[in-house]
């Protein structure tokens, strides 16, 4: 049988999903349901919570301490399930044994539902303070456009505030500003010129190719992978700004 927790991974993330949305990400994972095995929410219950005697945190399952939370996130999720008519009573049997609608197959058949439980884990505990709440959430709730933008954004209202710059400056000028070689006020002086520039090109190409975008138009940004990659240099570039504020202020 395979493990709820090959499909989400993440426990934090299965108990923070909306309850449509976790059901949705249950489809593909009760699609691959033994034929020999009756869809029940017992079962599925008694999967999650595996054996009382097996380790806190095995292979392939949730740590026990999340096990109550996930066990009243998968209740809502199929109650949504069943109240959508995507799972329906199982003909010939009590109602308590369910199978999928046709609509729940062809939904499980999606490639957005398909990948979903593949998407690159962002682990929470990796991520800046800053970002590590809002950020995590989105793109675990498959928001993946949203959570590049945000990420972005807190690394520019954390430079804007680390250089005591004005409002009025914007993404790649507050940048460049922030950073300017030669008297920027989060410029590492000790450092040498080229790296000084290189620096600030960095800060000014990571905001001008993944945050400018976002604030002008609508950018279809639907692969996990690549923005996982884009979340991790916002979380990088925040911590830059960390360790330039310990050097100003030690």
């Amino acid at each position: 049988m395979l493990k709820l927790s090959e499909f989400i991974p993440d426990a934090e993330a299965l108990i923070a999903f909306e309850v449509d949305e976790l059901g949705l990400r249950l489809l593909p994972y009760l699609a691959r349901w033994p034929r020999h095995e009756h869809i029940q929410l017992s079962t599925l219950l008694i999967l999650v919570n595996g054996n009382p005697q097996a380790p806190a945190h095995g292979e392939g399952t949730y740590p026990r301490t999340f096990k109550p939370g996930i066990e009243e996130a998968l209740r809502e999720a199929w109650a949504w399930l069943v109240g959508a008519a995507l799972l329906v009573p199982h003909a010939g049997y009590n109602e308590s044994i369910m199978s999928l609608s046709r609509r729940a197959r062809k939904l499980a058949a999606e490639p957005a539902n398909q990948s979903a439980h593949s998407a690159r884990r962002v682990p929470k505990e990796s991520l800046h303070a800053t970002i590590r709440e809002d950020v995590w959430a989105l793109y675990h709730r498959g928001k993946y456009d949203t959570a590049v933008f945000e990420a972005m954004k807190a690394v520019e209202v954390t430079v804007r505030n680390a250089a005591a710059l004005p409002a009025s400056l914007l993404g790649v000028k507050l940048m460049r500003a922030a950073f300017a070689p030669e008297n920027g006020q989060l410029s590492d002086m000790t450092v040498d010129a080229g790296e000084r520039v290189a620096r600030m090109e960095l800060f000014a190409g990571a905001i001008g190719s993944y945050k400018n975008p976002q604030s002008h138009r609508k950018v279809a940004l639907d692969d996990p992978d690549e923005a996982a990659e884009i979340i991790m240099v916002a979380n990088h570039l925040l911590r830059i700004v960390d360790a330039m504020m310990k050097k100003i202020y030690p």
